[in-house]
């Protein structure tokens, strides 16, 4: 299916922040609204402030354990996984071999001291290529600040770090839409496919829905989808 080029546009819903604040765009805030281009600096400018302020309260947590019941193994890919706390660490102590990939350098450098014996890359997730697959691929909070573009072509590098029984967990907005959240006190992008869209982009790269919740009232409104590799036979 061909996306509507006319979607997204203002007022459009947003998926909650990393702050957990949900912001919608008004016309004022779009004429200043920061782009994608900007984000990468954004969390590292607000690397400290963040990690300080982040929600511990392992609101994920029923999310986790769903994806963990479905994984094959515990080799996990965070990308897009900031400090490590609380996502990274939970999994570790839940057994989980975790490689951390952010684009943030101060992020890199803050989970692999708050998760000593994880993997913490320092890489742009955009066509990254780590020649290996894992049991699940976490994109929490990261995929939606990526730009539409960027967030489609995104389904192919999850698909080169999968294997016949890998899991896909990642959050979205509940529908097609750009706007502005938070990020350590710092105005950051967001933006969202229509759930049709990722549903192709998904079947298009060889995964199955297993679930999705649009606005998860248990899970601070977070937009969370969850799939699973389509087993070959």
């Amino acid at each position: 299916m061909r996306p509507d080029d006319d979607a997204p546009g203002l007022d459009a819903p947003l998926a909650a922040g990393h702050d957990g604040a949900v912001m919608r765009d008004s016309h004022n805030q779009s004429r200043s609204r920061p782009g994608p281009e900007a984000v990468i600096a954004t969390y590292e400018n607000a690397a400290l402030s963040y990690a300080r302020s982040r929600d511990r309260s392992l609101f994920e947590r029923r999310w986790l354990d769903r994806a963990l019941a479905y994984a094959a193994g515990r080799r996990v890919l965070d990308l897009g996984c900031g400090p490590g706390r609380p996502i990274a660490t939970y999994l570790a102590d839940r057994r989980c071999a975790v490689t951390g990939v952010d684009a943030a350098p101060t992020m890199v450098d803050l989970f692999a001291a708050n998760l000593p014996g994880a993997t913490a890359i320092e890489a742009d997730m955009r066509g990254l290529d780590l020649g290996e697959t894992f049991d699940l691929i976490l994109a929490w909070n990261s995929l939606f600040h990526l730009s539409a573009d960027d967030q489609r072509k995104m389904f192919a590098t999850f698909a080169a770090h999968a294997h016949d029984r890998t899991v896909l967990m990642f959050t979205s907005g509940p529908d097609a839409g750009e706007a502005t959240g938070t990020a350590g006190g710092l105005p950051v992008y967001h933006a969202s496919l229509a759930p049709w869209e990722y549903r192709d982009l998904l079947a298009a790269e060889g995964f199955e829905e297993i679930a999705f919740v649009a606005e998860d009232p248990d899970c601070q409104g977070h937009s969370v989808w969850l799939a699973r590799t389509v087993e070959a036979g």
